[in-house]
This record gives structure tokens, sequence and C-alpha cells, in this order.
């Protein structure tokens, strides 16, 4: 990793420093500003590497869970920092490059588990290694290395690189994001249409430092139970060499988006996602938005491996899924009133390892992934203080899911809550430029049969979670 890093620190020399689009934070784009240089011929090699673009990016991450009275409470604080270049075009060719490190500046030991339940500690150690959690010190990756080759308005991208799809995505919330190894390409060429496609064959998840095939990742997070109850044994017993994937939006009409995905995963199964989206302006600037989606997922042979404890999709199993929205936004406000209903038909299964869920009714700190025969509804307003800043959010929850002891339907023992978060995002102006702050409160309450079984309560319910975050790109 020491040599990954001075590689990048190298490319730093070759053009002045610029923002980062890392962050779960600021979506905003990059805003570059490219060194001058002696080389005035744009057709050259030299020019191009000299008229690169870096962006270094700060991250310091403080989170806290408080469990229920008598369960383990965590903190964790993490320090990071990331450099990324990128050539200008060379005949349409770019190359990129970036990495990330970490380093555990004090934490709870995530080594030792909970004197009541036996379980350990599920989000603050995915701010670092999950899969070393006693490490502190050595943890990052070389997230990006990738040739680029650009066609007018499309690129074609092999390597290593972000994406974010409904399938696999970055999903950031914690230091560094999922990244993927492969072939990707986006097409712009065609009027009103973006067609998003790929084949990727290794995935390093989010909370991780190795590069995997895609069979290898499933399985680095928890695995629940098997259908039957029993645990699941599915981690290096799945034999998948390759994720393919094909997205296609397009806007028939001004105030109509149409998008379709497919994503089939060698041996294991294969997803299909249809959505539509309808945006309806009025005077005054106000628009009324709604949104429709449907999620099929399909076992391919044995859903993995043809033993029933160590397959990850049940042999023959499907799920179906359906999403609606409903909401109205104006410059500075946005409301919406959101539902999502997997049927019974089996559990919605997504490897966590590659992406959060793309469901309407997410809220940030838990999912649905894993679960069939499950109403949820969330409301959410958000509110835009551009002229001081600062963002305000406030999202509210109610996810019926099955009972604990449902095994077929439900992995992860997780009986249903209410859950409420609320979320702040500060960007500080001028001479701070540069520099943003979020904190995200998460509350989870009880709202189903547990048992009274611990197990079934902690990192799951009837906790608060605090998350500090302070970026600084430059």
């Amino acid at each position: 990793m020491k040599k990954q890093f001075f590689i990048l620190l190298m490319a730093l020399l070759f053009s002045k420093t610029s923002k980062s689009q890392h962050q779960e934070i600021s979506e905003k784009p990059s805003i570059w500003k490219n060194i001058q240089t002696k080389t005035k011929d744009s057709s050259t090699l030299l020019f191009a590497i000299k008229n690169g673009k870096v962006n270094v990016h700060l991250r310091y991450f403080l989170m806290a869970t408080d469990n229920q009275k008598g369960l383990t409470d965590y903190f964790a604080n993490a320090l990071g920092g990331g450099l990324r270049y990128e050539t200008a075009p060379f005949h349409g060719f770019q190359i990129a490059a970036s990495g990330f490190f970490v380093f555990n500046i004090g934490s709870s030991s995530f080594t030792k588990p909970d004197s009541t339940t036996g379980q350990l500690n599920r989000y603050e150690v995915a701010l670092f290694d999950i899969e070393e959690p006693s490490e502190k010190k050595d943890i990052g990756r070389l997230e990006e290395l990738y040739l680029k080759y650009n066609i007018k308005k499309s690129h074609l991208i092999f390597g290593r690189q972000h994406i974010n799809t409904p399938f696999i995505n970055l999903q950031d919330g914690r230091m560094s994001p999922t990244s993927v190894e492969g072939l990707w390409t986006e097409i712009n060429e065609l009027k009103n249409t973006k067609i998003e496609a790929g084949l990727l064959y290794q995935i390093s998840p989010r909370a991780s430092n190795n590069w995997y095939f895609p069979g290898q990742t499933i399985g680095i997070y928890p695995t629940g139970v098997t259908t039957t109850g029993a645990k699941s044994n599915y981690i290096n017993q799945l034999n998948s060499k390759v994720v393919a994937m094909i997205g296609v939006q397009w806007q028939p009409v001004k105030y109509i988006k149409l998008h379709a995905w497919e994503m089939f995963t060698h041996n294991i199964f294969n997803s299909f996602l249809l959505q539509t989206d309808l945006q309806y302006p009025f005077k005054k600037g106000s628009v009324l938005f709604a949104s429709g989606q449907m999620r099929r997922q399909d076992a391919i042979k044995d859903g993995g491996n043809a033993d029933a404890t160590k397959t990850y999709f049940e042999k023959n199993g499907k799920a179906m899924t359906f999403g609606a929205r409903l909401g109205w936004k104006t410059k500075e406000i946005e409301i919406s009133i959101n539902y999502n209903r997997i049927t019974k038909h089996g559990r919605y299964l997504m490897p966590r390892e590659w992406g959060r869920d793309p469901f309407f009714t997410f809220l940030p700190r838990e999912r649905n992934e894993g679960f069939g025969d499950v109403h949820a509804v969330m409301g959410k307003i958000n509110y835009n203080l551009s002229k001081i800043n600062l963002k305000l959010s406030l999202g509210a929850g109610y996810y019926k899911l099955p009972d604990v002891k449902n095994y077929r339907l439900n992995k992860y023992g997780l009986p249903s809550y209410t859950q409420i978060n609320a979320d702040i995002r500060y960007t500080f102006p001028k001479k701070w430029n540069g520099l943003d702050v979020q904190l995200l409160i998460a509350g989870k309450i009880n709202s189903g049969e547990n048992y009274n079984n611990a197990k079934f309560v902690f990192n799951k319910t009837n906790m608060v979670q605090y998350s500090f975050v302070l970026n600084y790109h430059f």
C-alpha cells in the first residue's frame, strides 16, 4: 500500500488541487483548476499529463451507538485521507488513479463480543477493515486505476473504478466506498436516452482492503440464517466469477423518465428493475413528483451451491418487490411519502457488500434486504437553507417485517421497527471553502415480538446512533 500511495503522491506534482467526487455529503460536480505549463500543444502526451486533475480529500468520522440498557455501547473515531489523479484527454484517452487510507484514532474493541448476546459490533467496525477488526493503522487500498476512452458524449472505462447503480453502488456512509473492477460504458448518443452497461470480475466492498471475485465477496458481512434457521455458511462457498449489468434511462416526454435495469450474477441469481418517474411543474417553481418501482429476482441453478446450507439464493427461489413515491418540492423544501412492499414469494436478497437498498423507503443505518412479506412506509421532509449553506432532513418510517422466527422470510432476526432519522449538513463559505460537516442521528424503536431475547434487539432496535462527519476537499 505504501508503494501505491507513493505513485499517487507523485501524481500530485503534476497539477493544482481541487474538490473530491468521493463523498456522500457533497454531490456537486468538482471544480478543477488546471496548472499552466509551458507545453502549448494540446495533442501531446506531456500536455495531457501536466494538465491532469488532482483532488485531495480529508475525512474525520465519529460514530457512536447507544444500545438498550444492559447491552454494550460502542464508539469509533476514524481519520482518513484520499488522493485522486486523472490525466487530461489524449486522443480521447485518459488514465486515473486514486487511493484512500484510514486510521483508527480511538475506538471501542471490535473483537470483544457483547456479554449478553455473544454478538460482535455491527456498525462502527465498518469504518475500518471489517475482515481485520483489530487493525488500526495499515488500512487502505488503491480504489481506482483505469483507462478511459471518450467518444463524443459517451465513454468506456476499463479497470478499477466507482459505479453507482441500483444494484452495485458506492454506499459510502463510512470512510470509503465500494469499488469494482471490469469494463463499464456509458452511452449518450441517442436522443433522450442514456445507456449504462458493464462486465465486472472483481469487487472491493466498503470496509474491506481486498479485491475478490464476485462470489467471494458475498459473506464478508454477516450472513444470517438459512430458510430452515441454521446458520448460513456460504462464505467462500460460492463460485461466481462475473457480474453483467445493463441499464437504460429513457425520457419519452418532457415530464416522464423510464428506467430499466438487468443484472446477471453468474451461477447465483438474476435481478430486474423497472421504474417510472414523473415530475410535473407548477407556477412559481413548485413541482409535483411521483415514482413507481418493480423488482424481480430469480435464482440461477442452485443459487450458488448445491448444498442448501452453503448456498446464497435458495434453489428455484424468487422475490418480488413493489414501491411507490409521491411528493412535492420547491427550491427550499421537499416533502414525500414513500411505500415499499416485498411479497411473500421469498426473501429479497442483494449482497450487502455490493450496495444499499434502492427502495424509496430506505433510511441510512438499516436495510430491508434479507426479508420477505414486508410492508414499509416512510415520510421525509428536506429543507434547503441555501442562503446560509444549511440542509436539514427529517425522515420517519415504519417497517413491518415477518416474525423473527419465520426463518424463511427473516434472514437476520430483525423484528418490526420504527425508525426516525435527523440529518443536518453545513457547507462552510468563502475562506473555509472545501469544508463541510454532517450530523446524522438515527433512532430505531422495536415494534415487533422479540421473545425477550436480547439477540433480536442488540444493534438492531431500541438504539440511537450518532454520526459526526467532517470533510475537507482541496
